[in-house]
């Protein structure tokens, strides 16, 4: 099959260096708006050549790796596809997407969020292997059409990806708390030693700990103002939990209550005995 890529950052990128080793794939052409990311594109050998937007409709398989707000433009601009067209987003938001999806391409679409990624951004942070091995999520499949499920789940099978599936909504909300509260809480971290009169001194004693919570924050801005928007009810219930239960961590610390503060400590430690 023939593949367009739409947007040749981490994402697409990776997955075009993913996708060449596939034997079923004959071609993969990329599509994006910024010059700069086209030339490192080609430099890079992520793809075999640039097309305009309007040329990816071309094209067997059309994966959509842009911010979410994106997305629902780039379908707008999509509607004439041939009906074995299969078109595959892999936002980090769903249920907005899918509600916005246009009818008569709705049989094309497969609403996907593969849920993996790094802090960098750009045709220079792909990674080869970047989706072996993780979790893809496949969000309201039943209303695609059979094809585009079938093919969407030989890609998603060959590029080694365990596949789950729910609803667009249900997506929404367990992303709020694994990814997007995580960001939030990334960047404000990173906000609240920036706003610091004497911030380069804090850094200078900067180590593990505050490097892994402050990584997020290197993360693209347009991406993930689009991500907050997009899911802006199930964040604020995210973010709402999250204050509370560091004002209960705080008020402890306050009230000299060592007992509870080992208990906070160590019920949040659990959460390591389900990942390992």
């Amino acid at each position: 099959m023939n593949i367009a890529i739409v947007g040749l950052g981490l994402m697409g990128g990776s997955l075009a260096l993913s996708l060449k080793k596939l034997d079923f794939v004959k071609r993969i052409v990329g599509s994006d708006h910024n010059e700069t990311h086209q030339r490192e594109a080609l430099k890079l050998g992520l793809v075999e050549e640039i097309v305009e937007f309007k040329d990816v409709k071309k094209y067997d398989v059309i994966f959509l790796a842009i911010p979410v707000d994106g997305v629902i433009s780039a379908l707008n601009n999509l509607t004439d596809v041939d009906a074995d067209t299969t078109i595959i987003d892999l936002g980090s938001t769903k249920e907005k997407i899918v509600q916005s999806i246009p009818k008569s391409i709705r049989k094309n679409f497969i609403a996907a969020h593969p849920m993996t990624g790094t802090e960098n951004f750009g045709p220079s942070a792909a990674i080869e292997g970047l989706y072996e091995d993780k979790v893809v999520v496949l969000c309201d499949i039943q209303d695609s059409g059979e094809l585009q499920r079938d093919i969407s789940k030989k890609i998603f099978r060959s590029l080694k990806m365990k596949k789950y599936f729910m609803g667009s909504s249900e997506h929404d909300r367990h992303a709020a708390f694994i990814s997007h509260m995580p960001h939030a809480i990334s960047y404000s971290i990173a906000n609240t030693v920036m706003n610091q009169e004497n911030k380069h001194n804090i850094l200078a004693l900067a180590a593990g700990g505050f490097r892994s919570m402050s990584r997020l924050a290197k993360s693209s801005p347009d991406m993930w103002e689009d991500i907050f928007r997009q899911n802006k009810s199930n964040l604020l219930e995210a973010i709402k939990l999250f204050e509370e239960e560091l004002q209960i961590l705080k008020s402890n610390i306050q009230n000299d209550d060592w007992e509870n503060v080992h208990k906070d400590i160590q019920n949040g430690k659990k959460l390591h005995d389900i990942f390992d």
